[in-house]
């Protein structure tokens, strides 16, 4: 079983255990951030593997839309500490399988390459953009 405390984040604390944020508020309410902001729960671990494996958690929980039925308010949605918690505490039974590893190993592949076309496609932008500036046009 994992062990993990999840708590609300005070701005200007630091944090010396391994942690991630998670956004409360607002209709991305369950985005796992790893720079905290004004409203965020901070989850803390013991080790990189365990917050590792709870910060994608936490991404395939917001990516399956689990989070939206814990959604309340009507001008600004928020989520409850308690919620969360429960929801990571019920699906901590998953990262202990063998195959739930081998997809969080893809997955990061997949990120790096992610990362990695992002770059190209910022210097593809700059390039265009240069070229466009290096036509002579009449003012």
């Amino acid at each position: 079983m994992q062990t993990f405390e999840i708590k609300t984040h005070q701005r200007g604390k630091t944090y010396s255990k391994h942690h991630f944020f998670i956004l409360n508020k607002g209709l991305n309410s369950g985005k796992p951030m790893t720079a905290p902001c004004a409203n965020c729960f901070v989850v803390s671990t013991e080790t990189i593997e365990q917050k590792e494996a709870l910060f994608h958690l936490s991404m395939m929980l917001l990516e399956s839309k689990c989070y939206r039925m814990y959604i309340k308010g009507t001008v600004i949605p928020f989520i409850y500490l308690e919620d969360v918690k429960k929801l990571l505490e019920n699906n901590t039974k998953y990262l202990n399988e063998g195959d739930f590893q081998t997809k969080l190993e893809t997955l990061k592949k997949v990120e790096t390459l992610e990362l990695l076309f992002q770059n190209k496609l910022k210097a593809t932008k700059e390039l265009k953009s240069v070229l466009l500036r290096s036509f002579k046009l009449d003012k």
